[in-house]
């Protein structure tokens, strides 16, 4: 999920020795100031889902899912184990606690990133201009 970045096991130093030919190193998502914001953002959904133990990937699908418009979510894996950890986004809630973490995160780091600045994880805004978690 995002390359990999909602896996929770990306870190600054990972990313400094992704092979010299691997596509993530040309990718904004990987590449300052994104990525570590994209790393906090990790850190945040972690936080939220670890108590309850849920995945990063998983806290990351049930924000999108939560947004009235969208109707569902396309996950990608390229092995069947990935799957494990975003299958049980299907029937995770999250609370308002949760949620209003999350909508703080994207407003402080939309101050802290100025206007025009790309959402974290190189998603769209959705309808009403919050800000995706994951693609």
């Amino acid at each position: 999920m995002a390359s990999g970045l909602l896996t929770g096991a990306m870190t600054l130093e990972r990313v400094a020795t992704l092979p010299r030919d691997d596509w993530r190193r040309k990718s904004p998502d990987y590449q300052e100031p994104l990525l570590s914001r994209n790393l906090r953002l990790v850190r945040l959904l972690s936080a939220i889902g670890r108590p309850r133990g849920r995945s990063p990937a998983e806290v990351a699908v049930a924000w999108v899912l939560r947004h009235p418009a969208v109707t569902g979510a396309i996950v990608g894996a390229r092995r069947p184990g990935q799957f494990k950890g975003v299958v049980g986004a299907a029937e995770f809630r999250l609370g308002r606690r949760e949620v209003a973490e999350i909508e703080a995160f994207f407003r402080l780091e939309a101050r802290r990133a100025g206007a025009g600045s790309p959402p974290a994880l190189g998603s769209a805004p959705l309808p009403g201009g919050q800000p995706a978690a994951a693609r």
